[in-house]
């Protein structure tokens, strides 16, 4: 096997291997657990940085085991799949150095961070995919490895949003599976390509590809959480600070995304599935998931659900990129992907630092908690405006390009949703820093755990990765334009589904 072949592989092994070899650390032994966590992760990070250079060079990186006849398990290493792939590495790296800090003292650590690693490897699995028999075997893993995650606490609250989310997302399997099987019986295996594969089948299957599509998009639909297929979300939130960043910014609804961007742009091709009027009707149905999440978030006084409602917000942002017929929607829909997670991820750490160190779960206990957290209130702050789409941050960045997407498109109501989305954004995310910043403390914290000493506010591992991330989505803004930039790669993406050269 050459190394191009193995690489993609290793990426998996990176985690799989640390993931394996940390059930079985006694949960005393925190130390050698944290070392194994770190040292996987930053294997990942060097070989998807390798691997990173050589796609921007040309270079293929591609494994294939035949598992039955025209069946096989196909890892590629494409420019779309190392946008999702880079993004994931990156920020499990930085999750866990958050959660190490977070569960610091907490009973089942060695199950958490093996299931932790668990997810992240079914995450490069999906990212990698390189066709759907391979996608759903990763996808599927991936529901499986999380449940754990999202129950960890064991709380009976905790298992009901567990089950909830099982009842869900193999639900959505199944729909995927289902669709997928019967495009495999009229097309055989079904290969990521350029373009699309499922043109070169006749008129007469137009109808069956209709409902193929329907299917496709319901099963993953469910965990990018498009309306009405979002239900568990807001309830998963009892789990741990650092499980909700992962399943928000890079893991299971971001999945359910980028398996959109997959199916329109490389099963069907984005023109042919605008003959088949497919497009239009997904665009609807993110436009509300975009409102409906807005709107919800809007009466939510936990901290977290309001941020989880959000999420099927601003996640529906991808999917309507993708619906636009055009390149420059492509590219705020596939920049999105990116701009999400940087900012999702800060939001949702910053949560975990006030429930962490002050006990703080509501909006309505936050007064005054920037001047006793002031640089986590300064990252969640930069956070909330990125996603409000206040320039020049990463959030303006994504909307920018949607906009001008719509009038590519010559859907000019698309222009209304966003607007009338950012107006919610600010609507739900104001108030928060306006009690933050501005509104006296009117009572003792509920549970202080970390005094401030010498100007520190929590401890140090949960400050670093918010203060890192808002930084981030600051730079993907500022320099939006530079080479190699979230906005850079996208372009090249949108270049290469739409066969063009973009500027």
């Amino acid at each position: 096997m050459s190394l191009h072949a193995a690489l993609p592989l290793l990426v998996l092994t990176s985690s799989l291997l640390s993931g394996l070899i940390v059930f079985f650390i006694p949960e005393a032994r925190h130390r050698l657990r944290s070392t194994i966590n770190l040292l996987g992760a930053s294997l990942k990070l060097i070989l998807v940085a390798y691997m990173l250079r050589g796609v921007l060079h040309g270079e293929e990186f591609v494994f294939r085991h035949a598992v039955l006849p025209n069946l096989d398990l196909l890892l590629v290493a494409d420019a779309l799949a190392m946008l999702f792939l880079t993004l994931s590495a990156v920020l499990w790296f930085l999750t866990t150095l958050y959660a190490i800090g977070y569960l610091e003292g907490s009973p089942r650590r060695s199950r958490f961070f093996g299931f932790f690693s668990l997810c992240v490897t079914a995450t490069a699995g999906v990212a990698m995919a390189g066709n759907l028999f391979s996608f759903f075997v990763f996808y599927e893993l991936l529901t499986l490895v999380t449940y754990p995650l999202v129950v960890h606490r064991g709380s009976e609250q905790a298992m009901r949003a567990g089950h909830l989310y099982l009842s869900y997302t193999l639900s959505g399997g199944a729909l995927l599976l289902v669709g997928m099987l019967w495009l495999y019986g009229l097309a055989g295996q079904v290969e990521f390509t350029q373009g699309g594969v499922l043109s070169a089948l006749g008129p007469e299957y137009g109808a069956q590809l209709q409902l193929i599509f329907l299917l496709l998009i319901a099963g993953l639909g469910v965990k990018a959480a498009l309306v009405p297929l979002h239900g568990w979300l807001p309830q998963a939130m009892v789990a741990p600070a650092p499980v909700s960043a992962l399943l928000h910014a890079v893991a299971v609804v971001k999945a359910g995304a980028f398996g959109i961007l997959r199916v329109v742009y490389e099963v069907y091709g984005i023109e042919f599935a605008q003959s088949l009027s497919l497009l239009l009707p997904l665009a609807v149905a993110a436009s509300i998931t975009i409102i409906w999440g807005s709107l919800r978030a809007l009466f939510q006084d936990d901290l977290k659900r309001r941020l989880a409602y959000s999420t099927v917000s601003q996640v529906s942002y991808i999917v309507l990129g993708v619906a636009l017929f055009g390149p420059l929607g492509t590219i705020g829909g596939v920049v999105q992907l990116v701009h999400q997670g940087l900012m999702k991820i800060t939001l949702f750490f910053c949560a975990g630092n006030y429930a962490e160190t002050l006990g703080i779960h509501k909006i309505s206990g936050m007064d005054g908690v920037g001047r006793r957290m002031p640089w986590t209130t300064v990252a969640f702050s930069i956070g909330a405006f990125g996603m409000i789409g206040l320039p020049p941050l990463a959030g303006f960045i994504s909307k920018w390009y949607l906009g001008l997407g719509a009038l590519e498109a010559q859907m000019p109501w698309v222009l209304a949703v966003l607007l009338a989305s950012s107006l919610l954004n600010a609507a739900y995310f104001l108030p928060i820093l306006q009690r933050a910043w501005f509104r006296p403390q009117t009572a003792d914290w509920p549970d202080e755990q970390i005094p401030m000493r010498n100007g520190r506010e929590t401890a140090a591992l949960l400050l670093v990765p918010p203060l890192l991330t808002a930084t981030a989505t600051v730079l993907a803004g500022v320099f939006a334009s530079s080479p190699m930039s979230p906005l850079d790669w996208a372009k090249l993406i949108a270049a290469r589904e739409y066969l063009l050269w973009l500027p």
